[in-house]
């Protein structure tokens, strides 16, 4: 984005929304620059041609913070270690680090091991065959079903192949 139209909608009297929505840069960022250009005497008088206006932006203009890399949690990272080898749950977890002084928050835990111990990646294996060739089915558990001869509940397993409709086996 060139810093010279978003001076020239901020000169035109346009609110940082009405700028970002011109422009297309983040309100926030807007913001910042607004900020920074009346100090660098921009929102009046002539606009310095775009190489300098550039090298200004560059040697004035605050960087943004970078940002934080380090977990609330990492302090704690060899108690968090032991807990979950021991089987330790995020909610247990979250409370024995309560006890010993940490004071962020349960999501912060859930993030912290998430990293450690990153999910396994569900893999999907599809079979290419050529028509005829093979027939596939599924079966699995679908609930409860009342059973018409006792008339109590009962586990109740699906066979289905993709020529025929679901078929409840009891």
């Amino acid at each position: 984005m060139d810093i010279r139209e978003i001076l020239r909608h901020m000169r035109q009297g346009r609110s940082d929304r009405g700028v970002a929505r011109a422009t297309g840069v983040n309100r926030k960022t807007v913001a910042r620059y607004r900020a920074w250009a009346p100090a660098q005497g921009l929102l009046e008088g002539p606009l310095p041609p775009l190489g300098e206006l550039q090298r200004q932006l560059q040697e004035t203009f605050p960087a943004t913070p970078p940002p934080q890399n380090l977990s609330s949690v990492e302090p704690y990272r060899q108690v968090v270690e032991k807990l979950r080898q021991q089987g330790v749950e995020m909610a247990a977890l979250h409370a024995r680090l309560r006890e010993r002084g940490y004071p962020g928050s349960y999501s912060s835990v859930v993030r912290f091991v998430r990293r450690l111990e990153p999910p396994e990646p569900e893999v999907t294996v599809r079979v290419e065959t050529r028509p005829g060739e093979e027939a596939q089915a599924d079966f699995g558990y679908a609930g409860k079903m009342i059973d018409m001869q006792s008339g109590q509940p009962r586990k109740a397993w699906l066979f289905v192949t993709p020529a025929l409709a679901p078929q409840v086996q009891v």
